[in-house]
């Protein structure tokens, strides 16, 4: 590779400008497509046909395989260089979506969104990575704050692209979408991306690939799948303890290997750990009121899907604002008091949004939505810079992959809890409200509406107002436990997270020239001139934050 071709350590890339916009597109590709199906599942349920288990499993498929592969896509991106994984998984990602779209069978349609999980496993950990290796210090945090805003567009801008090709196509139009987006996104890549070098460093590390894929695997099934199951059943019960016993070995065969793929004493880095934990905690109260608020918007509402995804629309605005100004936020305020506004901010929306009737009207909707979504903004940014900030900069890769799995499990078990909670609730209120109601209607919302639809007028109104009642007193039960979440996050911000993110290290001054065979410089033997020195070197001269 040319000289000119890597970063310089101060400044960053000359390219990182043009490749940031390359990323963030790709970015927009992998949650645009993590959410796009929401909409799409009553026309596949008809189409295929589908049971509510085959609908589950063609959502949870690409969950399952994107959270347990983050890890070792990070780890190969790392050793063979993030943007060949990058266009790899892109390339992954758009024939998984054609052949998605031609399934005839639910069967099928499982193995196709499980290959696409696989894809956009390789692309999301590879687009931060990227950005911590294109920019240098100064700027790094502007690129994760617009890197931030990018994603949580991506969450919202899939449901309201899935409503509008519903309105107009067959349910097959939410993967051919794909296609020429991806396309866009590989040809961006590849002209705006400089290709920077992986680091083959010992041999790969087999048995820590297998085991943190296998032990995901088995912990992001048991909280997906949990609800349905049971949360005691002996198969719930036995993935748990599965999982238990794969990331405990998976540790300790990393902490003994000469080379691992993630340095799991890093977890002992307090700012390292809470920042993670944070992320996590976001994701949790998101997609834990999402899952609700999107029934609620189509059911009680009677929403179309388009206008549903709509629905969310002042929440991506409002992220989008503060996501993209949250580097100087943080820069004026601290992180820690930026992290802890933001999750208090999301926390007050969630709290609006808890009080909600079957006839409130948009406008208050919209401007909770609004608030949740500015505190979210605040959040993103600094918790990732953080995280990438308390480790070596060679090891940023590792934390990126990290951050996306954390961000992925809260994701996860937001939906698996809150979900919980308002399905016992809903079962509760309306036994109570209405104890003759059909035992089909007294499951979920969408079957009680469909129950309606095969009764006279009176008694099929009847059934839709306690029903509906029903589940809007048992999604603000959910959003209460949202709220309460996002309000812990924010005292945990305050009591670990620290005041400050550590400033990059000051390169020491070149050494005067000296008479004598054994001038000493800072750099190694064999470095260019101006590359960048160890980053070992790098994170030793900086203090360490949570130490």
């Amino acid at each position: 590779m040319r000289t000119e071709d890597l970063p310089d350590p101060d400044s960053g890339h000359p390219r990182r400008r043009p490749a940031l916009a390359a990323l963030c597109l790709a970015l927009v590709v992998t949650t645009i497509d993590n959410t796009v199906l929401n909409t799409a599942l009553p026309a596949l349920a008809e189409a295929l046909p589908a049971s509510t288990a085959d609908l589950q499993w063609i959502n949870n498929a690409y969950t399952l395989v994107f959270a347990a592969m983050l890890i070792t896509a990070g780890s190969l991106g790392t050793r063979f260089g993030h943007r060949r994984t990058l266009t790899g998984g892109l390339a992954v990602l758009a024939l998984a979506s054609s052949a998605a779209a031609l399934s005839d069978s639910t069967g099928q349609l499982v193995a196709f969104r499980a290959l696409m999980g696989l894809g956009a496993a390789f692309v999301m950990p590879a687009t931060l990575s990227i950005i911590v290796a294109l920019f240098g210090p100064r700027e790094r945090g502007r690129a994760i704050a617009v890197w931030s805003a990018t994603a949580g567009i991506g969450i919202v801008v899939g449901p309201v692209t899935g409503g509008l090709l519903l309105d107009h196509f067959a349910w097959g139009s939410t993967f051919w979408i794909n296609v020429p987006l991806v396309a866009l996104a590989l040809t961006a890549v590849l002209l705006l991306v400089p290709p920077l070098p992986g680091r083959r460093t010992g041999r790969l590390d087999l048995p820590g690939l297998l085991l943190s894929a296998a032990g995901l695997a088995a912990l992001v099934d048991a909280v997906v799948q949990g609800p349905e199951r049971g949360w005691l059943t002996a198969t719930t019960l036995a993935e748990a303890a599965a999982a238990a016993v794969l990331l405990t070995a998976f540790t300790l065969w990393e902490l003994r290997t000469a080379h691992p793929m993630v340095d799991v004493r890093l977890f002992a880095d307090r700012t390292f750990s809470v920042a993670g934990g944070i992320l996590g905690i976001t994701f949790f109260a998101l997609f834990g009121m999402l899952f609700g608020y999107t029934q609620y918007l189509q059911l009680v509402h009677g929403f179309s899907p388009f206008k549903a995804g709509l629905g969310a629309l002042p929440f991506a605005l409002s992220m989008a604002a503060t996501a993209g100004t949250s580097d100087r936020t943080a820069a004026r305020f601290g992180p820690r008091n930026t992290v802890a506004a933001g999750l208090a901010v999301m926390a007050a929306g969630l709290g609006a949004l808890s009080l909600i009737t079957v006839t409130t009207p948009y406008a208050v909707l919209a401007l909770a939505m609004g608030v949740v979504g500015a505190g979210m903004g605040l959040v993103m940014a600094p918790a990732s810079t953080a995280t990438v900030a308390a480790v070596p900069r060679e090891k940023a890769p590792m934390a990126s992959s990290v951050n996306s799995v954390v961000r992925e499990l809260g994701g996860a078990l937001g939906i698996a809890v809150v979900g919980t909670v308002v399905s016992a609730s809903y079962r509760s209120q309306l036994a109570t409200a209405l104890p003759d109601a059909p035992a089909p209607a007294v499951a979920d919302l969408p079957s009680a509406h469909l129950v309606a639809a095969g009764l006279p007028p009176g008694p099929a109104d009847r059934l839709l107002a306690a029903a509906n009642e029903a589940f809007t007193t048992a999604l603000d039960h959910g959003i209460q436990l949202c709220a309460l979440v996002a309000l812990l996050g924010a005292a945990a911000a305050l009591a670990r997270l620290h005041r400050r993110t550590p400033a990059a290290p000051t390169p020491e001054p070149a050494p005067e020239p000296t008479s004598g065979p054994t001038q000493k410089t800072g750099a190694g033997p064999g470095t260019a001139p101006g590359q960048q020195d160890s980053p070992e070197r790098e994170k030793a001269s900086t203090p360490s934050p949570g130490r």
